[in-house]
């Protein structure tokens, strides 16, 4: 018998740490050893001239949710996570999201039962908590955390998610005493009300409306609350999709007092900006909706700020905040009231599986960041943050087999028909990228190759996670 089921051999191993040129031996889904001249295997791979990096992990995706009357979400677990393997990614996590009134433990059991035998690679939930009654801050949450639901996300904005700041400070409470993870969506709800009101009211309904609605002070103002709050409950949290340099600067002042504060950006932050909403010129005027997401994206100044603060090491991850819908559809972005007001256009825009090839693009290819930097902000923080490491994250004796061959010098542009979300668009439409995943292997088992999917959903499992006991503070 083989000694290996696998040997990936003549590439280069690039972690968050290390960049060695090693083969690795893989057996029973796991990395048994990383070392020069693995041979006795039944199956080899030759790497040669490819990069062999840990299986991305998009730790703030959007799948299969119900985003309100008369609108559908595009991807289901089955085409999302197709779309996560053909662009390198291993591992997910999504939202199950309580609704108001409604049972958070209802919500977590019956979007597991979604996601069950659906997925072509693993997939751990979180949770988005709207109601944070007594029975689900004293009952529910507690439990589920035990369970392995050990992170959630709560928001600052949105009508049926929004938080006010007692509820806010309860559910934190309960984190810090049962050593949950915390998200926060930082954007003031009050403000874009009133900025939206007054749009409106002067006849501002275009898609571009949406970025006039969410100025930056808006989210810098959020930022600093939850911030606030998280230094009076002695609470880590992270902010997620931070859009500019306000909110970033805010970060930075929390992190330089010695506050347990995480920050996440995304793509669209990187690369586009809020005249992408005007349309681009483009003979349809509602174009603009393709782009609209939350917060939006923002101007060059802001990209530059943004990228200043991932070299700095301000920002722990990159993350797509994939929610994708359909463009050219009635219960996508041109829904009827969307035609109406950038105020009812479908929040958010498909990245899942894009996230990879155009930060590495813009990042490692220019010489923004280092390969290192790279497999830490896609893969190994997301693993450390969200109870996954040691299990994932990282390329080395006893992690799982996920791994992404990536060919650093492969040119491509990138286009919706290349592409396997369920959306009918990309945001990147025609944007080059230098740098693409080959062959994403997941537990040892080759699931995609040159952008064609290979494996069937059901692979990709469901994942429990346990509470660090260290972020456990009683009280």
């Amino acid at each position: 018998m083989p000694e290996f089921d696998l040997a990936i051999r003549g590439g280069t191993v690039v972690t968050a740490s290390d960049t060695v040129r090693a083969d690795v031996g893989v057996r029973g889904g796991r990395i048994v050893a990383v070392a020069e001249g693995i041979a006795d295997a039944a199956r080899v791979i030759d790497a040669s001239g490819l990069l062999v990096l840990p299986g991305g992990i998009d730790s703030h995706v959007h799948i299969a949710q119900d985003p309100g009357p008369g609108i559908v979400m595009a991807d289901d677990f089955a085409s999302a996570t197709q779309a996560a393997a053909a662009g390198g990614n291993t591992c997910v996590m999504p939202f199950a999201v309580q609704p108001r009134g409604g049972s958070l433990r209802g919500a977590v059991d019956a979007y597991r039962a979604k996601a069950e035998g659906q997925c072509h690679v693993d997939v751990a939930i979180h949770m988005i908590i709207s109601d944070p009654s007594e029975a689900v801050l004293g009952q529910e949450l507690p439990a589920l955390v035990a369970d392995g639901y050990t992170s959630f996300k709560v928001f600052m904005t949105y009508d049926d998610l929004v938080l006010n700041d007692r509820q806010l400070l309860d559910v934190f409470h309960v984190a810090r005493r049962e050593g949950a993870r915390v998200m926060v969506h930082a954007e003031g709800y009050d403000a874009i009300r009133y900025l939206s009101d007054r749009l409106e009211r002067a006849g501002e309904t275009r898609p571009y409306g949406h970025a006039l609605s969410r100025p930056e002070v808006v989210e810098r103002e959020a930022a600093h609350r939850a911030i606030s709050h998280a230094e009076l409950i002695d609470l880590p949290i992270v902010i997620v999709h931070v859009s500019g340099r306000e909110a970033t600067e805010q970060i930075a002042w929390a992190q330089a007092r010695g506050l347990k504060i995480r920050a996440e950006t995304c793509p669209q932050y990187l690369t586009l900006t809020a005249e992408h909403m005007k349309g681009l010129g483009l003979d349809d005027p509602m174009a603009g909706a393709k782009y609209v997401c939350s917060p939006p994206p923002r101007d060059a100044e802001s990209q530059e700020a943004v990228w200043s603060g991932i070299r700095r090491g301000i920002f722990d991850v990159v993350s797509s905040d994939h929610s994708p819908f359909r463009y050219d559809d009635p219960q996508g972005k041109l829904n009827p009231r969307g035609k109406t007001s950038f105020r009812w256009i479908p929040n958010g825009i498909p990245g899942i599986e894009t996230r990879l090839p155009v930060f590495f693009s813009e990042g490692v290819s220019k010489g923004r960041i280092s390969l290192n930097q790279f497999a830490a902000l896609t893969a190994t923080n997301h693993a450390k943050m969200y109870g996954l490491y040691p299990r994932k994250g990282s390329i080395a004796p006893g992690f799982d087999a996920d791994l992404t061959l990536w060919d650093p010098n492969k040119r491509e542009t990138i286009r919706q028909e290349i592409l396997h979300h369920g959306s009918d668009y990309t945001p990147w439409e025609g944007f080059d990228v230098t740098g693409w995943p080959v062959m994403t292997i997941a537990g040892g088992q080759v699931i995609a190759e040159d952008s064609r999917v290979l494996s069937e959903p059901g692979r990709g499992r469901v994942l429990d996670r346990a509470v660090d006991p260290a972020e456990r503070r009683g009280g």
